[in-house]
């Protein structure tokens, strides 16, 4: 088991969400005599170009960066299974149509699709979620609904249809289960994959905005002095790559769990 994955993970989520409770400093605090200040006893992880604490930022900023991370996974791997099974069980023009729809969605990269989408609003945390989210859910509806066509050449699949169970509940108690495993998979890859995108785009300046922060704001504020102050963009560059190495190990590792009973059976 991926051990040590988790436990950087579960580290992350600590340091986050209960990191202010026991660092005082806010993150917005302006110290004029401190600007980029190298990480010292004073400041843990040294001061921006403003004199903001980097550590106390880190911690705000994270909060940020995980509720959109876990939310727009959660939201884009949930519309990706329910469209994903419906289009693998009742298969016809209910297919042909799912088809054609994450064909339009994949014609464009997804990375300049959510650029396309940003540009029209204003970003907020809950936009972002919504957006990411949109772009977010073909990966997993395209694994959800090859699965799902393998469960209805079922011959109990069949009996129950021919029987006239329910479709909701045939769905429910007999897809669900067998579709668990993709669903925990692709949602762990889509975490990381939705911390990536909301680091760019806030990289980019189209992401979070100030007052609010991200790892991705810290590292776009950071870019102009990463010659003379490297801390201000280390710190949170380094933070999207525990989470992002911890998540992929624990998917790698479920998908290994995966591919065993897939085997054994």
């Amino acid at each position: 088991m991926p051990y040590f994955s988790i436990a950087i993970l579960v580290v992350v989520m600590l340091f986050s969400f209960l990191g202010s409770f026991f660092y005082t400093i806010s993150p917005t605090d302006l110290h004029v005599n401190a600007i980029l200040s190298a990480p010292s006893s004073q400041f843990l992880l040294g001061t921006d170009r403003l004199g903001r604490d980097i550590l106390a930022r880190l911690i705000e900023g994270g909060k940020v960066s995980l509720i959109i991370g876990i939310a727009s996974a959660f939201i884009a791997t949930f519309i990706g299974l329910i469209i994903g099974a419906t289009a693998g069980y009742l298969r016809g023009k209910v297919d042909k149509a799912f088809v054609v729809i994450v064909d339009i969605f994949l014609t464009f990269p997804t990375f300049f699709l959510l650029l396309a989408l940003v540009s029209y609003v204003n970003a907020s945390v809950w936009v972002l979620i919504v957006i990411i989210s949109i772009t977010g859910w073909m990966t997993t509806a395209r694994l959800i609904r090859s699965e799902s066509f393998a469960i209805t050449s079922q011959p109990y699949i069949k009996i129950l249809n021919i029987a006239n169970v329910s479709k909701i509940k045939i769905l429910l108690k007999y897809y669900a289960p067998l579709l668990a495993p993709i669903y925990f998979v692709s949602f762990t890859f889509g975490v990381g994959g939705a911390i990536l995108a909301e680091s760019g785009l806030s990289f980019l300046g189209l992401g979070i905005v100030a007052p609010q922060m991200s790892w991705g704001t810290i590292i776009s504020d950071g870019k102009e002095v990463i010659e003379i102050a490297w801390w201000v963009s280390f710190f949170p560059g380094l933070m999207i790559f525990l989470i992002t190495f911890s998540l992929i190990n624990i998917s790698n590792y479920l998908q290994h769990l995966t591919n065993k009973k897939e085997i054994r059976g």
